[in-house]
C-alpha cells in the first residue's frame, strides 16, 4: 500500500508538468502539505512558479517551508507573494514571525493584514496555534487596546456565529441594528442573504448574491453561499457552474470537487461526475467518501464491478467502517451474488448491529438462497429497529 501511494505522489508530480487544470496544483500541494510531505510542495511547486510567477504558488510554498522549519524560507516565500499582490503575504509573514518568537515584527505585519484588502477576521487571529508564542507577551495585549475590528465587522461576525448555532432569531435582531444603524453595505447584505439562506429563502439569496458577484467578481464567500442557496433550490447545474467558478479562480480546496460531482450526479452527467472524484482521489487516495461515492457513481452508470473493485479498496483502507461493508454488500446485492452480499451484511452488522437497512437487505438475500427461517429472523430484527418495509416480507414468508 504505501508503495502504490509513493507512486500516486510521484505520478502527480508528472502529470502537473504536461498540464493540468490551474487549481490542481495547488489542491495537491496542499494536501501534500497535510500528508507531513512539504518537500514534495516544495518540488511541484518549484515546476509551478516556472511556468507561471504567481503570489498563491508562493503562499503554499510558504506554508511548506513552515512545515519543515525553514522560516527564512518561508519568510522570503511570502516577501515574493507580496510583490506580485500587496499585502497577500503579511498574515502569513506575522505567523511566522510570532513562531520566532519576535513579537514586534509578527504584530507589525498583522497590521499590515489587519488594513489590507486581506484582513483576516478577528475569530480566525484569536484561535490561530501561531500566535500562541507571543498571546502573553505586553506587546500583544497592547496591540489589541485598539479597535481594529468596525462595528459592523463585530455584529457580521456575531450574526456567523448565531447562525452556526442555529440561532435564527437572535441573528435576525443583529441584523436588524445593524441596518438601522448602517443602512446597506455589501457585507450587511451578505449577512442577511446568509440569514435568508437559513431561512430557506434560497430564490432571495441567488439572486442577491449574484447581484453582489457582479460587482465583485471571483469573492469566495459570495459563491460558496451562491452554491449553497443553488443547491437548497434544487439547481444542481447552477451549483455546478459555481463550483467551476471558485476551482478556476484558484481556491485551493478540494472538497470543491466532490460538491461539484455530487452536482453532476444529480443532472445524470456521470462522465463528469467520475472526472471530479478521480481527481479528487489522485489528492486524497484513501479518502472513504470519495472512494464511496467513486463506486456509487460507477454502479448508477451501469459498471458494477468497477463499482466493486472502488469498494474493495477503501475496505482495505478503513476494514473497521461498517459503512463500507454495505456499499459492497449492495453492489453484491444488485448483481445477485448472493452469499457475497451476505457475508459483507454480516460483517458490517457486526460493527454495526443498528442498521436495520443492512438487516432487511441480508434477509432478502438469504430468501434468495433458500434460507428461509435465517431470512425471517432478519427481517423481524428489522422491524423491530423501526423499518416498516419489511412488513410485506414478514407477511408473505414469516407468518404460518
Amino acid at each position: 500500500m504505501k508503495n502504490s501511494i509513493t507512486f500516486s505522489w510521484v505520478l502527480l508530480i508528472t502529470c502537473f508538468i504536461y498540464g493540468q487544470p490551474d487549481a490542481d496544483y495547488l489542491l495537491k500541494a496542499k494536501a501534500l502539505n497535510e500528508a507531513g510531505k512539504p518537500e514534495q510542495a516544495i518540488t511541484m511547486l518549484d515546476r509551478a512558479l516556472a511556468e507561471k510567477n504567481e503570489y498563491r504558488i508562493y503562499l503554499q510554498k510558504a506554508e511548506a517551508n513552515s512545515l519543515r522549519g525553514d522560516y527564512s524560507a518561508a519568510i522570503a516565500d511570502l516577501n515574493e507573494a507580496n510583490k506580485l499582490t500587496p499585502g497577500s503575504g503579511e498574515y502569513g509573514l506575522a505567523r511566522i514571525y510570532s513562531l520566532k518568537g519576535d513579537a514586534s515584527t509578527a504584530l507589525y505585519h498583522l497590521e499590515l493584514n489587519l488594513n489590507s484588502h486581506y484582513k483576516k477576521q478577528e475569530k480566525e487571529v484569536m484561535l490561530d496555534p501561531a500566535f500562541s508564542t507571543i498571546e502573553n507577551r505586553q506587546e500583544w495585549r497592547q496591540f489589541w487596546k485598539k479597535e481594529w475590528y468596525s462595528i459592523p465587522e463585530r455584529s457580521i461576525s456575531e450574526i456567523e456565529y448565531y447562525i452556526s448555532a442555529g440561532k435564527t432569531e437572535e441573528s435576525k435582531e443583529v441584523l436588524s441594528e445593524l441596518k438601522k444603524n448602517y443602512g446597506s453595505s455589501p457585507d450587511i447584505i451578505y449577512a442577511e442573504a446568509m440569514i435568508n439562506l437559513g431561512s430557506g429563502k434560497y430564490t432571495e439569496v441567488i439572486k442577491v448574491i449574484t447581484g453582489l458577484n457582479k460587482t465583485d467578481p471571483g469573492n469566495e464567500k459570495y459563491l460558496r453561499l451562491l452554491a449553497k442557496a443553488q443547491n437548497g433550490a434544487s439547481d444542481p447545474a447552477g451549483a455546478s457552474a459555481t463550483y467551476t467558478e471558485l476551482l478556476n479562480s484558484g481556491v485551493a480546496d478540494a472538497e470543491l470537487l466532490m460538491m461539484r460531482a455530487e452536482c453532476y450526479r444529480k443532472t445524470g452527467e456521470t462522465d463528469k461526475a467520475l472526472s471530479d472524484i478521480k481527481r479528487y482521489i489522485e489528492i486524497y487516495p484513501e479518502n472513504r467518501a470519495a472512494l464511496s461515492l467513486a463506486g456509487k457513481v460507477e454502479a448508477r452508470s451501469g459498471d458494477n464491478l468497477q463499482a466493486i473493485q472502488y469498494f474493495s479498496e477503501n475496505l482495505k483502507i478503513h476494514p473497521n467502517d461498517p459503512e463500507c461493508y454495505v456499499d459492497r454488500a449492495d453492489a453484491y446485492f444488485v448483481s445477485k451474488s448472493w452469499n457475497m452480499a451476505i457475508n459483507d451484511y454480516s460483517m458490517s452488522l457486526d460493527l454495526k448491529p443498528g442498521n436495520s437497512d443492512a438487516w432487511l437487505n441480508k434477509g432478502i438475500a438469504l430468501l434468495n438462497s433458500g434460507k428461509v427461517e435465517d431470512a425471517c429472523h432478519d427481517f423481524r430484527r428489522s422491524f423491530s429497529l423501526g423499518n416498516k418495509h419489511v412488513t410485506d416480507y414478514i407477511s408473505k414468508y414469516c407468518i404460518k
